[in-house]
């Protein structure tokens, strides 16, 4: 599903809604995405980039448990990543992002698996999306359009 950000916008707008990125293998590409139309400071609060283990930790509350566990790329740490961003910000509905773009993987974790979490004062889901081994431009840009997509869904 290709959203229009700018449609994306003008309804969280009018549904006084406010979005948060956490991000790890995009690297802020969402955030970018929603900032680059010009009057989205009225909707867009704020964007947590946190590639390392340690940025989802201090920046948004990740435990050291669940990436022990589960490893940075899961639902698990998604889950965790939106729910600190949503905690963490003026934001009402936040996405979050978290996946191996690549080159390599592995049998366990393999290239193109990217996990969301989409968290609101509602509550939290989580998804996991195998775009497969596009290369890590493809991948990360489909990972963005797909994390803008949940914030479209959000909106619904």
């Amino acid at each position: 599903m290709s959203v229009n950000i700018q449609d994306l916008l003008n309804v969280a707008r009018k549904s006084s809604t406010i979005f948060a990125t956490a991000e790890s293998c995009t690297g802020g590409m969402v955030a970018a995405a929603l900032t680059d139309i010009p009057g989205s400071s009225d909707v867009v609060d704020r964007g947590f980039v946190t590639y390392s283990n340690a940025a989802k930790q201090e920046m948004l509350g990740v435990r050291a448990e669940t990436l022990d566990r589960f490893g940075a790329v899961s639902e698990e740490v998604a889950a965790e990543m939106a729910a600190g961003a949503l905690a963490r910000s003026q934001a009402t509905l936040a996405v979050a992002i978290t996946g191996i773009a690549g080159p390599g993987g592995s049998g366990v974790k393999p290239e193109g698996r990217v996990c969301f979490g989409l968290a609101s004062p509602e509550g939290l889901r989580t998804e996991t999306v195998e775009f497969g081994a596009l290369g890590r431009a493809q991948v990360r840009l489909a990972a963005r359009d797909h994390a803008l997509a949940l914030l479209w869904q959000g909106l619904q």
